[in-house]
């Protein structure tokens, strides 16, 4: 018994799984400080959602060369079950085609920037956020805490909503000053700094009504359509202190 904890069958194995979980480890953090960290919203998710993919194509390479190593130890011939690999590989080809779909899918979701960790997106009723995505399937969480798998290759039955833009329409009611022009201004300029706002549409469209002396000013901003709950408070808040701020009164 002792000769054999002592024997390379029983060290050798051990040592490689070690080291291969150590390796996994190393290059799972270099991935990630070798992905670019992106200063918007989207870049941050696409850049978790490449960090996800790497990892679990190196997660499969380093075990499938482990457990090559590990049946040397033990006396397999691995030169002719790496030389079947290739024949075997058109019977699995054949086999699997639908695993397959689904893996060059998930490297063209990538590639295209199709959806992401954190998107919002709609499979045929179903509307969710992606939770992980792998190399054979995407998980979505709806808004209730359930969990659809959904394969890759029905890519093209998916919907991201995260992707699709949102007009919104701010109307706000204060009583008349002359630095009203320069506040609105303020309130543009900070509005535009957001992430996930279109610079270009967001802007004031004017006075809507008079009344007395009231006036109220309408603001228009286009954003992504899963951040426009984020967006409708993030505004109100801003209009509210750039307006108190300035001593201009807010009516109801």
């Amino acid at each position: 018994m002792k000769d054999f904890i002592l024997s390379k069958k029983f060290i050798g194995p051990i040592i490689i799984i070690v080291l291969a979980i150590i390796a996994y480890k190393i290059i799972g953090y270099l991935i990630s400080r070798a992905t670019i960290k992106g200063k918007s919203k989207l870049d941050q998710k696409r850049r978790n959602t490449i960090i996800i993919l790497f990892s679990n194509v190196i997660k499969y390479f380093i075990a499938a060369v482990s457990a090559i190593m590990i049946l040397n130890i033990y006396g397999v011939d691995t030169t002719s079950i790496i030389a079947g690999l290739g024949v075997a590989g058109v019977v699995i080809g054949l086999a699997f085609q639908d695993a397959l779909k689904d893996i060059i899918s998930g490297i063209n979701i990538i590639m295209d920037n199709y959806y992401v960790v954190g998107d919002l997106v709609k499979y045929s009723n179903f509307e969710g956020t992606v939770i992980s995505f792998g190399l054979k399937t995407t998980k979505i969480k709806g808004k209730s805490g359930e969990v659809m798998t959904v394969a890759n290759r029905n890519i093209s039955s998916i919907i991201n909503l995260s992707q699709k833009n949102t007009i919104l329409f701010f109307e706000v009611t204060t009583n008349k000053d002359e630095k009203s022009e320069e506040v609105i201004n303020e309130i543009i300029k900070d509005l535009s700094k957001i992430d996930y706002v279109d610079k270009e549409e967001t802007k004031y469209l004017g006075i809507e009504r008079i009344k007395t002396n009231n006036v109220t000013h309408t603001f228009q901003i286009k954003c992504l359509q899963e951040e426009d709950e984020n967006l409708r408070r993030l505004v109100n808040k801003t209009i509210i202190e750039k307006f108190n701020k300035n001593n201009i009164e807010i009516k109801d």
